[in-house]
């Protein structure tokens, strides 16, 4: 039964192995994809387009504007401020944290595609990261700071 085990194990790490630069790939090329969506024209979205598998984003069917301004506020009060964690103190911003300390110069969608996610939650988190003064940005590079 170990046997039968160890090379069961052994078959899927293999397999892994295999299968690892050609997910890397796909995550370099969904990423080039993406930085290209809005460069060229229609044909470009429509390649995007293709690639995400859905539509542009929009407001769904039988929304209004209006009703939905009347739900988040109502009208002559300021906004309150969203209660939570800190802008950049998640285990994301710590994961980026330490791929920018491994890799000094690293780019938001290299870090994506390392990270496993979309790059536009990297936008929000880094400049964060650079307010606590625990990155910095040189050209589109990112940095540790100290």
């Amino acid at each position: 039964m170990t046997d039968f085990l160890d090379e069961k194990r052994k078959e899927i790490s293999d397999r892994l192995k295999e299968l690892k630069p050609l997910v890397d790939e796909y995550n370099r090329l969904e990423a080039a994809v993406g930085a290209l969506a809005g460069v060229g024209g229609a044909a470009a979205s429509a390649a995007t387009t293709a690639v995400r598998g859905k539509k542009g984003p929009g407001r769904p069917r039988g929304s209004t504007a209006k009703a939905t301004a009347t739900k988040t506020r109502k009208a002559g009060r300021p906004a309150k401020r969203r209660a939570g964690r800190r802008k950049g103190s998640g285990t994301r911003a710590a994961e980026a944290l330490a791929l920018v300390q491994g890799q000094p110069g690293i780019t938001i969608p290299e870090l994506a595609a390392k990270m496993g996610i979309k790059q536009n939650y990297l936008y929000r988190v880094l400049p964060g990261l650079e307010q606590e003064k625990k990155v910095n940005k040189q050209g589109r590079g990112w940095h540790p700071k100290g």
